[in-house]
């Protein structure tokens, strides 16, 4: 986003080559994580592991043609859709348009529960979600990519050893048979097809973050001067995709194991909600685990409010002239992004301040709209990658296009189903 210079057609080291895919897994292990894979595990048990596979599953190749499209062109995917003409282009400006301000407010207004939770200091939910995203944006102005590069491996290391080490603790306090020997609800009902839509969406994260990794994995080569390779974004695609999964399925498991058959209605307001959150698990592991419990859940909040707060500035900067990357352009972008990193908080602090603290319609409505358009996202990511913008060389090969296939064809099923029991049932 800064100014840099033009990157050199220098190989790429795998070691170099990792960042996007830390900030992809700050940006995915989130409110889909803390929320709704908990909820998943809580309200049904192991029935729905079969869900969150399939949803990282589906999504796989699709998020992965942004990082290897950056890689193989130096463009990102917004430059690619523009190039594909108007519709693709104004599909995906809708897109944003239409979820942006609710992911920051959803995500923003969790993090504020975990957060007065943590520090107990008796702040609102608004107050602290005003405090939560200062602090990203200055963070972000200060230390530009690098810094939003280095906070990122630090707080995803961090956090896969806190919950690794909270669902280990769940396992040995014996919770698991308690788990298999409740009766799960069904998953036939209006009701729970509606959740599982909304599971889907955001597991492991909205198809449309594939552009935000484009756009990172972009910056990193500006950044490390070095034309990135398919072979080393495919690596660091990789390592942030598998280990948002890993951690979406040890939030289900803590779910299942702490929560499940404990007949606990989980409220509407963020900081009630993160309180029952954390006092079922010290009932069920012992009070000692609380504070555990409580940094690991803020640590993958307050993640993906600062990848996000930094995602949505960055696509709107590059809306306009998406295709132009001289030092001039560069300059106007940066200044874009300074000032969407601020009207874009403000938009969700005001969405917050209606609400009074409710989350989980917010998190339901946008998971409902990423849900919906992720067959647009995935098919117009297979045609760049498949199409002549694309050096023949770094295009998939005829066996990853027929998996990407069946995924595309998954994801359309998935979106009938969901638009037949809204409206027939």
């Amino acid at each position: 986003m800064e100014q840099q210079t033009s990157p050199t057609k220098k190989p790429d080291s795998l070691l170099k080559s990792i960042g996007p895919g830390f900030l992809l897994a700050g940006a995915a292990i989130g409110v889909s994580h803390l929320v709704q894979a908990t909820r998943a595990g809580a309200d049904y048990g192991f029935i729905l592991i079969w869900v969150l596979v399939l949803a990282c599953v589906t999504k796989y190749p699709f998020m992965e043609f942004g990082s290897r499209f950056a890689a193989g062109t130096g463009r990102h995917l917004i430059s690619g859709y523009k190039s594909l003409g108007k519709f693709p282009y104004w599909i995906y400006v809708v897109i944003t348009f239409g979820s942006m301000f609710i992911i920051q407010a959803a995500v923003t207004i969790v993090t504020a529960g975990l957060a007065e939770r943590l520090f107990n200091v008796g702040l609102s939910p608004f107050i602290w979600s005003l405090i939560i995203l200062g602090a990203c944006i200055a963070v972000l102005i200060i230390g530009k990519y690098p810094g939003l590069d280095k906070s990122m491996k630090i707080i995803v290391t961090i956090l896969t050893l806190a919950t690794l080490a909270a669902v280990l603790m769940a396992f040995g306090a014996g919770t698991a048979g308690k788990a298999l020997a409740t009766e799960a609800p069904s998953l036939w009902a209006t009701a729970s097809i509606g959740f599982i839509i909304a599971f889907m969406g955001w597991m492991p994260i909205p198809l449309d973050a594939s552009v935000w990794h484009s756009i990172w994995t972009k910056e990193r080569s500006l950044q490390t001067k070095q034309k990135l390779s398919i072979k080393g974004a495919f690596a660091d695609f990789n390592v942030g995709y598998l280990s948002a999964t890993f951690i979406g399925l040890l939030f289900f498991l803590l779910g299942v194991l702490v929560m499940f058959g404990s007949g606990t209605s989980f409220s509407l307001n963020s900081v009630e909600f993160s309180s029952q959150l954390i006092d079922l698990y010290g009932q069920t592991l012992g009070n000692w685990s609380k504070p555990l419990i409580s940094v690991a859940a803020f640590i993958t909040m307050f993640s993906t409010v600062l990848t996000v707060t930094d995602a949505y500035p960055r696509v709107i900067s590059e809306l306009k002239n998406p295709e132009k990357d001289e030092p001039q352009d560069l300059k106007e972008k940066w200044k874009i992004y300074k000032i969407a990193i601020f009207i874009i908080p403000m938009l969700s602090l005001a969405i917050l301040f209606s609400l009074s603290g409710s989350f989980t319609i917010l998190v339901d409505f946008a998971a409902g709209l990423s849900f919906l358009s992720a067959p647009f996202i995935a098919w117009f990511n297979y045609k760049l990658v498949t199409g002549n913008q694309m050096p023949e060389k770094d295009r998939p090969g005829k066996a990853y296009r027929i998996f990407s296939l069946i995924c595309f064809g998954l994801l359309v099923l998935f979106n009938f189903v969901y638009l037949y029991y809204t409206f027939f049932m």
